[in-house]
């Protein structure tokens, strides 16, 4: 199938594991060219090598979201590269883990900065680009935690969840320029948090990892079973292609049906 993708420009954070790597060997498999950052120097480096043995053209870039000025010389190096973009992919994050009562203010401002005002940030300054070149898509990666509540994660599950409503709003305020917003919900995704979370859990209850994988999904979900990063990566390269034409605003469950409830 022609997703209409060939040529175009992907924007990625967090893009030298997990998810945002996979989503860029997915747009790449396509004929994107990517453009990823990430905070740490050799593995960017080494994921956009990877990325480019797909036979498109890519950019590895030191930044880390939570600073503007990391934002903006990113974007001001994909303009310098490629000339602008049509892709963006908000997909850099990580888990938080404390409490609510226990969390100072700082701490909530460095995450709120990392999972939801990094997104607002890299919008505004690649969007410009795409109004450039008549049009794009972006995909915020949320987490099924938007919806339900993540109790030793709270500040990951709130900002989660006014990435949401911010995809919805962008998505409104986008359409005019034929640019489309959308946000997907993860689920239970085998990335290297989870990776670690399965080392330290596997050995507190005398299993393999693979059997501590298991046992987490068998107990949340019907599917009984983690998701590939690959398998979440199909998904975000769809809503990025012409094929996703009239998808605006929207956010999706790729969840293997672990969300109890409609929305």
């Amino acid at each position: 199938m022609d997703l209409g993708l060939k040529g175009k420009v992907a924007v990625i954070t967090g893009g030298s594991t997990g998810i945002g790597l996979a989503v860029a060997k997915g747009l790449a498999a396509e004929g994107v060219h990517v453009a990823l950052c990430a905070r740490t120097a050799d593995k960017v480096a080494k994921a956009a090598k990877d990325v480019e043995k797909l036979g498109v053209r890519t950019l590895g870039f030191v930044a880390d979201v939570t600073k503007p000025g990391d934002i903006l010389a990113f974007a001001a190096k994909v303009k310098a590269t490629f000339g602008g973009a049509d892709i963006l992919i908000n997909n850099a994050g990580e888990g938080t883990h404390e409490t609510c009562m226990g969390a100072d203010d700082a701490r909530w401002q460095y995450y709120m900065d990392m999972l939801l005002m990094s997104a607002v940030r890299m919008s505004r300054a690649i969007v410009p680009f795409m109004r450039q070149r008549g049009g794009g898509a972006i995909v915020n990666n949320a987490s099924i935690c938007a919806s339900l509540a993540s109790y030793s994660e709270p500040i990951y599950s709130t900002a989660k969840a006014a990435m949401v409503m911010y995809s919805k709003c962008l998505g409104y305020e986008l359409i005019g320029d034929k640019i489309r917003v959308n946000c997907v919900n993860p689920g239970l995704v085998k990335t290297p948090g989870w990776h670690v979370h399965a080392e330290r859990g596997s050995k507190e209850q005398g299993c393999t990892p693979d059997e501590f994988y298991d046992r987490i999904a068998a107990k949340l979900t019907p599917i009984k079973r983690f998701a590939s990063p690959e398998e979440m990566a199909n998904f975000f390269v769809f809503l990025c292609s012409d094929k996703a034409s009239y998808c605006v605003g929207a956010t999706y469950y790729v969840d293997g049906g672990w969300l109890p409830v409609t929305t």
